[in-house]
């Protein structure tokens, strides 16, 4: 409905511009729509008439005035159009415009608001990307499922989207990892060998030693003499565990990209030469150094040691530059906050290859803090301390962990309590809009038990019917839907749609309890009983296609639902 009030104002300015009443509009100039925040002022509102006052070299008020003269006379389905205070646009709905909207939302079922076919940009969105070098931990687990919303956004919006994990599977980490999993093995099979003075101490390689020797026996050998064979082990072993992980929290990849991949091919090694051709690249000390600061990077960053091993900057290099060579319109780059400096460099170095670097986006996923017993947990992955994703999913089930992650903005700092993600009550907000669904399905039940038949559309004096205010605002709700799913796309805000959910579920609670004793969804009177199971199933089909849209379930019974539908 945003998009329809859009286009008829704009309309209503090209027909003033062409009476010569108001200047050309800017070409990109977009009509601002909102949703009034008081009912009493319409169901759609604009403070364009602001927005185009200094253009227009006239007050707001008058170019409001202005619009509403030269709406188009054939624009029966609203009812009103009035100017309001220092010069805004409210809006009203004709009912049946909106009961034709109620019926959309039925019609479309599980692909309303999504888009009808994948046929947009294409967008590579690459996310978690942890080191193999040990379990997720719960702050993973935020990265992982922001990334994965934002790709199901994407999708629901139109876009060709693909997911990725980069596998960091070069280099001192793995060299660390592999040397830790050696001295446990050798220690587990009678010849004590001490831990690497910085390598990993948790007790997951425990298990993978124990899983070593029962795979090779007891291969008492150094590291020197067969290094690669503990590498692949360790990393592998944890690979898998990661895959398993992920697929507990509803997530797939399309690929899994080693960064080994890139060395081999010597593709690390010719974005090195592409640069060095452009003559981007100095040595300085025996290195070869990247000139950055060209691009606006704060310093100068090395790409090739002095012993001639090319540095994990080259080989983001390298990738960056695959991502762009596999003509994705737009690559996400999902990184924890403390990356933050490190998006200038590789945005210096697409520039520097010749590629357009705003195909590049970063979002930045700060820090959570897990609370146990009232309590944070303190967390290190080097010395073995931190609390695995898998627990905190097992713990609390999937659909909890991944609405919560999902409750705030990317970039804001997060806290996740474990009390409440397991609590059975309205407090928890995704068993808030869970019971809200399956209240609405038992609603839905019970008219069935009963012989009420609830048609496909409802018949027009059945959606006559429909005259609580609160009825009309939640068929408006439902018709934000759609926009919502756009707007949280572009803005790449899953969070929205968590927010949306539960704005939704709240008026639906409200409206439900409020009536429950004189205007109940299932009565004596079959038009508004027919009426209201409409808007139901209205609900029913929205609120399960947001929970979809995020991978949480939208279950049809939950024991307090039944206790207290109806």
């Amino acid at each position: 409905m945003r998009e329809r009030v859009g286009q008829l104002v704009r309309q209503s300015l090209e027909r003033a511009v062409e009476a010569g009443e108001l200047p050309p509009l800017p070409d990109d100039y977009a009509v601002p729509i909102e949703k009034p925040r008081n009912p009493e002022h319409g169901d759609s509102a604009s403070n364009v008439a602001m927005t185009l006052a200094r253009v227009a070299r006239k007050s707001p008020r008058d170019i409001a005035d202005i619009i509403v003269r030269h709406l188009p006379e054939d624009c029966d389905w609203i009812t009103g159009a009035e100017v309001a205070g220092p010069g805004f646009l409210n809006f009203r709905f004709a009912d049946d415009t909106l009961f034709n909207c109620l019926h959309a939302v039925r019609d479309g079922g599980a692909s309303y608001g999504h888009a009808e076919k994948n046929d947009g940009p294409r967008v590579l969105v690459e996310f978690v990307s942890a080191n193999p070098t040990g379990p997720l931990h719960v702050g993973h687990g935020r990265g992982a499922v922001m990334g994965d919303a934002v790709a199901s956004l994407l999708d629901a919006a139109g876009y060709q989207v693909e997911r990725e994990y980069y596998i960091n599977d070069v280099g001192n980490q793995m060299q660390m990892l592999g040397r830790s999993l050696h001295a446990r093995v050798q220690t587990l099979i009678g010849n004590p060998t001490p831990l690497p003075e910085d390598g990993y101490q948790g007790d997951y390689l425990q298990k993978t030693a124990e899983d070593f020797v029962a795979q090779h026996g007891e291969l008492k050998v150094t590291f020197e003499d067969e290094g690669q064979l503990f590498i692949d082990f360790a990393k592998d072993s944890i690979l898998e565990d990661i895959k398993a992980d992920l697929a507990n929290l509803r997530i797939t990849y399309d690929t899994w990209f080693p960064e080994r991949t890139l060395h081999a091919s010597q593709k690390v090694e010719g974005a090195v030469k592409h640069l060095q051709d452009a003559d981007i690249i100095y040595e300085r000390e025996g290195a070869l150094v990247f000139r950055t600061t060209d691009f606006g990077d704060d310093d100068d960053r090395v790409v090739v040691r002095t012993d001639g091993r090319p540095t994990y900057f080259a080989a983001d290099i390298a990738y960056h530059k695959d991502k762009m060579d596999r003509g994705f319109d737009t690559a996400i780059d999902v990184w924890g906050a403390d990356h933050h400096g490190y998006i200038p460099r590789v945005r210096a170095s697409l520039q520097a290859l010749g590629y357009d670097a705003d195909k590049l986006e970063v979002l930045l996923v700060q820090f959570v803090s897990l609370v146990r017993d009232g309590e944070q947990v303190k967390m290190s992955t080097r010395s073995g301390k931190f609390e695995e994703l898998k627990s905190v999913v097992g713990e609390c089930g999937a659909d909890a962990v991944r609405f919560l992650f999902l409750m705030r903005r990317a970039d804001s700092q997060q806290e996740f309590d474990v009390e409440v993600a397991k609590s059975q009550t309205m407090e928890n907000p995704v068993y808030y809009v869970q019971y809200g669904h399956a209240r609405v399905c038992s609603i839905l039940r019970k008219a069935q038990a009963e012989g009420i038949e609830v048609p496909e559309k409802a018949r027009d004096e059945a959606m006559q019917a429909l005259t609580l205010p609160e009825e009309r605002q939640l068929i408006l709700a439902l018709t934000e839907y759609p926009y919502i799913v756009r707007r949280a796309a572009e803005a790449r805000e899953p969070h929205q749609i968590a927010f949306y959910l539960m704005d939704t579920i709240k008026a639906f609670h409200s409206y439900y309890t409020r009536y429950k004793g004189s205007e109940r969804v299932i009565s004596d009177d079959p038009l508004k009983t027919e009426g209201r199971l409409a808007l139901v199933d209205g609900i029913r089909t929205v609120i399960a296609n947001g929970l979809g849209l995020l991978k949480v379930h939208a279950p049809e019974r939950m024991a307090q639902s039944e206790t207290t539908s109806e």
